[in-house]
């Protein structure tokens, strides 16, 4: 049962009868995958460079205490945040470590990829048992906007009511609430069912189970009327339904979240809770095509920097930010418990293709809101975030904080279907990150949000030329985003109002001579956010004006390619790249045309990895076939560009799997 915890004491050292109870709901914000402490919470600017990463620490709103740049938003909110950097699971694979943080208990023994009717209850199904919502009892807890899947669309246990059966598992809602589209089946009763004729269906279900429980004694009848009695309250509840109606949010409060997946997903769970939810899980869902990648999620295995700076920071830091504000303006802050956690954290030491593996030996979450004191930084790595220095923190540890701020007696039992009793959890609740909001240094934050500006869907930047991005040079190695060009002598490559050009110098300008076969100029983009699917890539071309039949000799020299290609150095040098898929194509004077190259770059085998290893990338080259004269004025542009395009179709994924 429910019961009281004022007086008690943690083993983490403090009372934590002041902060029992505090948290009316909570939003968990789980990022799947496993986001890298170095990159988040815990920079390690003293460590060597495979460690510490490219990336520097900044000064948030508390002095002393420092996120990474990753974060320039976050760490404006450090005053309201308790991070703690020693959790610890001990173990690297998602499912385990998981299935720790999720249900307060570890895993017995080999994998839990497998979901099983004997699987310990998910926090969330534990709440909906003992802390029902007063407001809304159907949705007491709620999981948006995917169930957890891994890479292969194995669906892991720890997300289900385990043993406590399907009465208490938490009500899903799969689908994209950034998409038009987006509505909830089941919200709304059928056409020409009207309230009567529902409660008049309702009262002859029950007459019904009442004489099926004269001859049913074990329960089960009980567990039924409790799952139809939360399907009618689903469909009659207008609160139900105008709190996932994301339309009656202004313009200006969605652009704020982000119009993506996740920053609809977290809107929608604050709307959720102010409707009466009382837990809302928000689970980082996959991109299109991200099932079968080497770095899906926040799994950063490869280029662990790119997909933190372009794809999954400029997602995660705005929302969050948002999510503070709008609480904080709303008075919700104070009644509601914000928490930010993945199953692990990331290895210590940079990988060969500029990733981090899995590790579960240290890593760092965050919580704010209803009875956290914020400001603190509970518990230390070591020097290179890899074990815990200081005051080692667990999934029951975690958990018991959990059911403490909502009220739930953490040294108490819950009941099975058989009426056997199971101890909530075997942690006790983090004394440090309870209690009110102590009077801590402040400071301005360092962090510039232009260095992770707001999430950016496209594939390629600057694709008609326009942008006032510069052309950048494939030496020394840069971060820059953009077109790359390179040139041998005699050829260059030249950005101009809404062109790019391959241009051939005149003798004048190359000190004259023969321009030797197999002389090269080179248009290269690493493609964002690379993932397994369809692609296609087009281009408008056409060549420079001028005495067309000159041209066309010229032209009989060189041959002109589109490529797709796989990098094979971190330095992405696309002189060094593996081609996987290519075709020639041929500008013709006085016309521009489009040409294309069309290739599935994916796995298409159930279960089997696509690498994306250093990066993927376009290529458009022109090459010499053969000697080329090179006389006084005898220069000109080989290739014109008016316009790239790179469409992509992502790779299938099996949707109906479910939990």
């Amino acid at each position: 049962g429910v019961t009281g915890a004022s007086g008690a004491v943690s083993a983490f050292g403090g009372e934590l009868g002041a902060s029992f109870g505090r948290a009316k709901s909570v939003i968990f914000l789980w990022l799947q995958g496993g986001p890298p402490q170095h990159e988040t919470f815990d920079p390690k600017p003293e460590a060597p460079l495979e460690i510490r990463g490219p990336f520097r620490p900044i000064s948030t709103s508390v002095s002393g205490v420092q996120f990474s740049e990753l974060l320039p938003r976050t760490s404006r909110y450090a005053d309201r945040l308790a991070v703690v950097r020693s959790m610890s699971t001990k173990d690297d694979n998602h499912d385990v470590s998981g299935y720790w943080l999720l249900t307060g208990y570890p895993y017995l023994t080999g994998s839990a990829r497998q979901i099983k009717p004997t699987d310990w209850p998910y926090f969330g199904s534990i709440i909906k048992m003992l802390k029902p919502s007063e407001r809304l009892p159907a949705l007491t807890s709620v999981w948006l906007p995917d169930v957890m899947r891994l890479n292969d669309n194995v669906t892991p246990a720890g997300q289900t009511a385990g043993f406590l059966g399907p009465q208490w598992e938490p009500e899903r809602f799969v689908g994209d609430p950034a998409l038009p589209t987006y509505e909830i089946e089941g919200l709304t009763a059928r056409e020409g069912l009207d309230r009567l004729r529902m409660d008049r269906r309702r009262d002859l279900l029950q007459q019904f189970e009442s004489q099926l429980g004269r001859l049913e004694s074990t329960g089960r009848v009980g567990a039924w009327d409790r799952l139809n009695q939360q399907a009618f309250d689903l469909i009659t509840s207008g609160a139900a339904r105008s709190a996932f109606d994301l339309s009656q949010e202004p313009d200006s409060v969605r652009d704020r979240y982000g119009r993506y997946t996740w920053g609809q997903s977290v809107l929608l769970a604050r709307r959720l809770i102010e409707a009466g939810v009382r837990l809302v899980h928000v689970n980082w869902a996959r991109d299109p095509g991200d099932n079968a990648v080497d770095n899906p999620l926040w799994d950063t295995h490869a280029l662990n920097a790119d997909r933190l700076q372009d794809n999954l920071c400029p997602q995660f830091d705005p929302t969050f930010a948002a999510l503070m504000d709008d609480l904080t303006e709303r008075g919700l802050l104070d009644e509601t418990l914000v928490v930010v956690m993945g199953e692990f954290g990331r290895t210590p030491k940079i990988n060969a293709n500029g990733g981090r593996d899995h590790w579960g030996h240290v890593f760092s979450f965050a919580m704010a809101g209803a009875g956290i004191r914020g400001g603190q930084v509970i518990g230390a790595s070591d020097r290179n975030g890899a074990y815990p220095a200081t005051t080692p923190v667990t999934g029951g540890d975690f958990t018991a904080t959990l059911f403490h701020l909502l009220g739930i007696d953490s040294t108490g039992v819950f009941h099975d279907r058989e009426g056997r009793p199971h101890p909530l959890t075997k942690g006790e609740p983090i004394a440090g990150l309870l209690g009110e909001c102590e009077a801590v240094s402040l400071q301005v934050a360092e962090g510039d949000p232009t260095f992770v500006p707001r999430f950016d869907t496209r594939l390629l930047f600057d694709t008609d030329f326009r942008e006032s991005l510069p052309l950048v040079s494939v030496e020394p190695t840069s971060r820059a985003k953009g077109w790359r060009a390179w040139s041998q002598s005699g050829l260059s490559v030249v950005k101009g109002a809404g062109v790019c050009e391959f241009v051939l110098l005149s003798g004048g300008e190359s000190g004259g001579g023969l321009l030797p076969a197999g002389s090269r100029c080179l248009l290269s983009q690493e493609i964002r956010n690379a993932r397994g699917g369809q692609y296609g890539l087009r281009v408008r071309a056409g060549v420079g004006s001028g005495d067309a039949e000159w041209q066309r000799r010229l032209l009989e020299g060189f041959r002109f390619r589109l490529v797709l290609y796989r990098f094979q150095n971190m330095q992405k040098d696309p002189r060094a790249i593996q081609e996987l898929a290519s075709v020639e194509f041929r500008p013709q004077p006085g016309e521009v045309r489009e040409f294309v190259l069309e290739r599935f770059l994916g796995s298409t085998t159930p279960g089997a990895n696509f690498s994306i290893g250093c990066g993927l990338g376009v290529l458009i080259v022109a090459e010499s076939t053969r000697a080329v004269e090179v006389g006084a004025g005898s220069g000109g542009v080989l290739l014109r560009l008016h316009g790239v395009e790179l469409s992509f179709s992502p790779r299938q994924r099996d949707d109906t799997v479910t939990v």
